[in-house]
């Protein structure tokens, strides 16, 4: 059984670009592998947030990720800051890392040269060393990632090489997981760029919880073309494609062969949201039942802290005594 680990930032309101992408086979990986989810509330300070804010955040992650049927007895769900090995071996990790790798990252550059000053945080430079220490802590052999996130595991991946090659052999060398289906849901105002909580297009991003008549809405006003054939056509029409990819992804179907079965946008667009509708329903009604006993969800991710910790203080004590601490 390998192991699988993957992170997500309580930054706002899971949308069903990371339900399609990622969570649903976070769900069926629980079942085929040791599975660690790690809510990486670290990674969240390099925005800034309020305090409070990220708090609540990190708790509603939880009943987000028990809500979509992450289950404590088939899997490891934790949070990252209440591990102290993730910075501790962070330290490690950056004392093996090169400002140079660093300085390569996509998403470091386009923050720095968007930001325009020199006030860009270091922790925003160098947390893609905390993403290698999430990871290379738990021994993941499989790391289901975005497309985005590829550059980060491939710096992880050399760490590993780097640390295994000069001290000892502590490290497993992860290996990726793109989702093929769906990875990239697009934004139903403007197809050409991805889903995201981090870009504000209030009517282009369907939230899990938004309730029937608010999906019903933004899929209605969702942008398609002039052209009124429906057809799969990423390129040369990129809304109507992306009706079809989450069609296709809530019922099971390609969206090529679902195409030819609507004659206009209109039903194209109704059948869309009674699929959504249909496909968010029971994690919408067991995020409310979550969301009543805050109790239960603190007390779950405190075992899963507990367990998490486990494994990553024995890879941490190995690592440290490689490089010669005490």
């Amino acid at each position: 059984m390998q192991r699988v680990l993957s992170g997500v930032q309580p930054s706002g309101d899971f949308h069903i670009g990371n339900y399609l992408g990622a969570l649903r086979s976070w769900v069926q990986d629980q079942d085929e592998n040791d599975a660690f989810y790690c809510i990486v509330d670290l990674h969240a300070l390099t925005s800034s947030p309020n305090p409070d804010e990220l708090r609540s955040r990190t708790i509603d992650a939880a009943i987000n990720l028990l809500a979509v049927g992450l289950d404590p007895d088939r899997c490891t769900i934790f949070v990252q800051s209440q591990v102290p090995e993730h910075t501790r071996l962070t330290w490690l990790l950056e004392c093996v890392a090169t400002m140079g790798e660093l300085g390569r990252m996509t998403q470091f550059k386009d923050k720095r040269d968007s930001s325009k000053s020199d006030r860009t945080s270091v922790g925003l430079f160098t947390y893609p060393v905390l993403q290698a220490a999430d990871i290379l802590l738990y021994n993941a052999n499989r790391v289901p990632v975005g497309e985005d996130q590829r550059q980060h595991l491939e710096l992880a991946r050399e760490l590993a090489r780097r640390f295994n090659t000069r001290y000892s052999d502590i490290f497993v060398v992860p290996e990726a997981s793109i989702p093929s289906r769906a990875a990239r849901v697009m934004d139903l105002q403007y197809p050409e760029r991805k889903m995201s909580k981090s870009i504000k297009s209030p009517l282009g991003t369907v939230a899990v919880l938004d309730r029937p008549s608010e999906i019903e809405r933004k899929v209605k006003r969702a942008v398609t073309d002039s052209d009124t054939e429906v057809r799969y056509d990423p390129e040369s029409k990129p809304g109507v494609s992306n009706l079809l990819e989450l069609l296709g992804a809530a019922t099971g179907a390609t969206p090529e062969s679902i195409a030819s079965s609507y004659q206009s946008y209109g039903d194209l667009k109704s059948a869309v949201s009674e699929a959504l509708i249909e496909m968010l329903r029971p994690v919408q009604e067991r995020h409310d039942d979550l969301s009543k006993d805050i109790g239960s969800v603190k007390a779950t991710l405190a075992k899963g802290n507990d367990a998490a910790r486990a494994v990553a203080q024995r890879t941490y004590e190995r690592a440290a005594q490689a490089v010669g601490l005490l």
